[in-house]
Formats: structure tokens, C-alpha cells, sequence
């Protein structure tokens, strides 16, 4: 067994085990677990996202009661950074909340709210009969000779109207009164979202219009192309320190809840359709994400003239091999409960998992050793590592045994020394495991 194959990330693990042929063991995962009994047909909801909880896990911020000035602005400048790919130091640098003594009103938060979502021309196009129908919207009566200033009552008017803030939680702070946890969470989640760094689904298994937005999603998607990063990679890859690797978008990452999300690669875009469709049948309702992926691995000469499409590219390298592109995705789901997470896996290994050359009753181009995983702990799921490189926007990785884990860094730190390699342990499912240890079952 090549022990450089234990390196490999390997999405497109049924071609790879094909063109590539490793040796493989019959080794099965173990029996079909029956499929849960259905639930009752589910009903369409809308996406939407807790800020209170999200807020705090996806940016660590922590606020309580009433909310001090500088905790306001030192969270909203920590968010646009991490959306804009700046320092907190250089958000700071715009002063969103502007530097006075005492507490921080609704009406100032509103107002650097505005200005981080890059909102406040719009609030200067409001009339005054615009600014009392949306005050009304919040219970509100805005009078124009009273103590709040019309610049003021504008962005309030389009806070209400843009959903900067919800109209309950507004009711019960006055304008001019001291900021709480509650709205605050709102308005900094809402400044993540406006710059494109919120929650990112196309939307969950029980909206009627999931399906083609998952189509349209893959047909916009193209092979990934990473730049310099990507040169760097590719020959390591041609020194044969790595058999592959796969490059992601960070653009396109759900941010969801890890506790209840599990990650699905494929690279048939009616296999994920039809896995989508397998759970709606199942009761099972989650937000779905597409995160385009590209994989790149070694294409040997000997294996014949490799046929080009637009979802599959090969360059030929010096030795004559070639370094072969595949077009793929991830598909996440944060399912409605840690329960639901659990029934997963049961449906896939029915499913999903080939264990004979002749079966059926499988999704279409289900795979011998599907690729799925949690970033946190999950029963009957073993632990691997992710190797990884980033810069910019753009995601190098290649998964290994956590043994292996070591040596996979020390070939990516040949890329040079102002490249940060990062790992992390998450859990994978038990086949693709064997798969990195080469008990490849057929």
C-alpha cells in the first residue's frame, strides 16, 4: 500500500479507488442499520438565525445586561474585521462608535450599525412621513420637534425598515436608552450578515425551491483557481510529498452550528439532490449549504489519455504525469437537533454505501466509501486530522490518519516560511477512515 495515499483528501473517493487502483481489502463497515420510520411531510420555514447564540459562538463575543461603549465597538470592529480580512486595529480605525463619555444609547448603536452595514446614504434619503411609518412599525411616535434629531430618526427609520433591528426587541428600549445584550447580539449579527459573513444557506430540506437552488448553486460553480497558493501546492504535489489535495472557497462556508451540522462530499450533483430528498422523506429537516470544491491528485501516464470536460482537467507535469482538477462540493446540514444529526449516518450507510458490485435500492452514484464529518464528536465515528493552508479567501487541505498528521505539515511547510499550516481533529465516517488507513472495501 502506498503510505503516501494515507495523506490524500480524497472527495472523489470511488474515482480515485477506480483510476488510481490501490490495492483494496474486503473489508466491510459492518450490516445496514435500518432506516428510522418516517415522520409526518414537513412544512416550509424560513432560514433565520438566534444572534444571541451565534453572535457569541461563531465571533466569541460575550455581553450581558447593559452594554458598555467599548464592548459595542470592540465587538463591531472584531466582526468587520474577520468579514473584510482586516486587523481589528484597522476596523478600529473608522470609529464606527464614536469616542464620548458615558453609556451607549440604542440611537448611537443604531447609528454605528448603519455605518459598518454601509447603510447611513440610505437613511438620509428618509422624509419625515417615511420616518413616522416606520417608527409606527416599532410602536413608536416620532416627533419632529422632539429631543431625538432627524439625522437620528432616519436611521432608526431604516434599522426598522432594512431588519437592522427587530421591532420586539425595540419596544422595549426607548431610543435614547441604554443598549442591552439582547438587541446589541441583533445588531452585531446583523452587521456579519450585511457584510456577507453571517449564516450562508441556500436554505433547508423542506423548502419546495431547495432543489433547484442546490442545481443552480453546483451549475455556477467552476474548477477553483487559487493563484500563487495554488503554483506552491502543485509542486509539492510534483515532488510526491502529497498524492492530493482539495481547495475550498471560505466564501462559501455555511457558518453553521457545529454541534448539529454534518459535512457530505460528493461530486454528482444528483446524488446530492437525491440525498436531499431521501431526508425531506425521513422527517428530517436542516439549512443546506453547497461549498464548491475542487480536488486536485496525480494522474498517472500509464492510465491512458485522460478525457477533459469542463468539470474535469488535467495539465501534464515534466515526468509526463499529469496533475488532474475535479470539480465537487460539500454539502452541509444543520439539522434541527443533535438527534437528527445522529439519524444521518443509519440513512447513508442504507442509502448511500455500496457493499456490492450488483446492489441496488442505492442513491444514484452512492460510493463505496462516502466522505462525511463533524467537527465535533459523534459515536461510531473515529477522529482524523485536517492539514490545512489558507491565504486569503482560498483553502488548501488534505485530510490524514492523526499519526500522519506531522509529516503531511512538514510537506506543506515546504511551501515557504510565511506559510502558516494549521491542523485541527475532527470525525469522519468509519468507511472513508479505512480508506485512509488502505482497508479499501469494494
Amino acid at each position: 500500500m502506498n503510505k503516501q495515499k494515507k495523506f490524500l483528501q480524497v472527495s472523489t473517493a470511488a474515482l480515485l479507488s477506480a483510476a488510481i487502483a490501490f490495492p483494496q481489502a474486503a473489508a466491510a463497515v459492518g450490516p445496514s442499520t435500518s432506516a428510522v420510520q418516517p415522520y409526518a411531510a414537513l412544512a416550509a420555514t424560513p432560514v433565520s438565525t438566534d444572534f444571541s447564540h451565534y453572535v457569541p459562538r461563531q465571533y466569541g463575543v460575550q455581553l450581558n445586561g447593559t452594554v458598555s461603549r467599548e464592548a459595542f465597538a470592540a465587538a463591531l470592529n472584531k466582526i468587520v474585521a474577520q468579514a473584510n480580512g482586516i486587523t481589528d486595529k484597522e476596523a478600529a480605525a473608522t470609529e464606527y462608535v464614536e469616542k464620548a463619555s458615558g453609556k451607549l444609547s440604542v440611537l448611537e448603536a443604531i447609528r454605528a450599525t448603519l455605518k459598518a452595514a454601509q447603510q447611513q446614504e440610505l437613511a438620509g434619503t428618509y422624509s419625515a412621513e417615511k420616518v413616522k411609518a416606520a417608527w409606527a412599525k416599532a410602536g413608536l411616535t416620532y416627533d419632529e420637534k422632539g429631543d431625538v434629531s432627524f439625522e437620528a430618526a432616519q436611521e432608526l427609520a431604516a434599522a426598522i425598515d432594512l431588519g437592522l433591528v427587530r421591532a420586539d426587541v425595540l419596544k422595549a428600549q426607548k431610543p435614547t436608552g441604554d443598549v442591552q445584550a439582547e438587541l446589541a447580539y441583533q445588531l452585531l449579527g446583523k452587521v456579519a450578515e450585511f457584510n456577507g459573513h453571517a449564516k450562508n444557506a441556500l436554505g433547508k430540506i423542506s423548502s419546495d425551491d431547495i432543489y433547484g437552488k442546490v442545481v443552480q448553486a453546483w451549475n455556477e460553480s467552476q474548477i477553483i483557481k487559487a493563484g500563487e497558493l495554488q503554483d506552491l501546492v502543485d509542486n509539492i504535489l510534483k515532488q510526491d510529498l502529497i498524492t492530493g489535495y482539495n481547495l475550498k472557497d471560505a466564501a462559501f462556508d455555511p457558518r453553521f452550528d457545529p454541534k448539529r451540522t454534518i459535512t457530505y462530499g460528493h461530486s454528482d450533483i444528483v446524488h446530492a439532490i437525491q440525498l436531499i430528498g431521501l431526508l425531506k422523506s425521513e422527517g428530517i429537516d436542516a439549512n443546506v449549504q453547497l461549498e464548491p470544491k475542487t480536488s486536485a491528485f496525480i494522474y498517472l501516464k500509464e492510465w491512458g489519455e485522460p478525457v477533459q470536460t469542463e468539470n474535469y482537467q488535467v495539465v501534464q507535469i515534466e515526468n509526463g504525469n499529469y496533475i488532474a482538477y475535479s470539480k465537487e462540493y460539500d454539502l452541509s446540514f444543520e439539522f434541527a437537533s443533535q438527534e437528527d444529526k445522529e439519524r444521518f449516518q443509519p440513512l447513508v450507510l442504507q442509502y448511500a454505501k455500496k457493499n456490492d458490485e450488483e446492489a441496488t435500492g442505492l442513491l444514484r452514484a452512492s460510493w463505496w466509501q462516502p466522505l462525511y464529518y463533524s467537527l465535533t464528536e459523534l459515536k461510531d465515528y473515529p477522529v482524523i486530522t485536517n492539514n490545512y493552508v489558507q491565504s486569503g479567501r482560498h483553502i488548501v487541505q488534505t485530510f490524514s490518519l492523526n499519526e500522519d498528521s506531522s509529516a503531511v505539515v512538514n510537506a506543506f511547510k515546504k511551501l515557504g516560511n510565511e506559510v502558516e499550516v494549521k491542523t485541527y481533529k475532527f470525525w469522519v465516517d468509519q468507511p472513508f477512515y479505512h480508506y485512509l488507513k488502505g482497508d479499501d472495501f469494494k
